[in-house]
């Protein structure tokens, strides 16, 4: 729940911008993209997304901010943000890894390339290496059926998947964050 420094009703404005600072990119985004759509909450997605990226997760301050910028009720934010498991209100890794196990992946080994991701990682479902580089999950479906099995890592696709296959996509990340 976001503290509010001020009580007065004309002083929430000041609270955010205390409390909620966003990027000039992401201001310029915002500002571009809302007038594209028909009503402030269309917007909504995207505007989360784009939030995400940059927080790294989706606050109660980031929520909030959305929320009043989009003359939008806080918890039909939260409503959104609960349907879409692309979005999380919690902290992960630098690397978002998302091993789908929907049926056309199930049946050409997706089961294996998440237990063996589980095994090289040292997490489970929704963990975060301890040093804060991954997060693995288990997804539904990342529309990638024709070349299953397949894993998603934060905007990439990786396909047709093999254990030795996720072993270089997985050191490529970790070599990446070295940099």
């Amino acid at each position: 729940m976001q503290h509010e420094l001020f009580d007065c009703p004309m002083a929430q404005s000041l609270n955010r911008s205390i409390l909620m600072k966003f990027s000039d990119e992401f201001e310029t985004r915002f500002a571009e993209m809302v007038p594209h759509y028909p009503t402030k909450r269309s917007a909504l997605v995207p505007t989360l997304l784009y939030a995400q990226d940059e927080v790294g997760f989706l606050s109660d301050e980031v929520i909030a901010e959305l929320a009043e910028r989009l003359d939008l009720p806080v918890l039909e934010v939260h409503n959104v943000i609960s349907y879409y498991s692309m979005l999380t209100t919690k902290p992960r890794g630098k690397f978002n890894v998302q091993v789908c196990t929907n049926i056309s992946c199930l049946v050409r080994g997706a089961e294996d390339i998440l237990h063996h991701c589980a095994k090289k990682l040292g997490v489970g479902h929704k963990g975060t290496t301890a040093d804060g580089l991954f997060t693995l999950e288990e997804v539904e479906c990342i529309g990638a059926c024709s070349w299953a099995p397949a894993a998603q890592v934060n905007y990439d696709f990786h396909e047709n998947l093999t254990t030795e296959k996720m072993d270089k996509v997985l050191d490529e990340y970790r070599r990446k964050a070295t940099q």
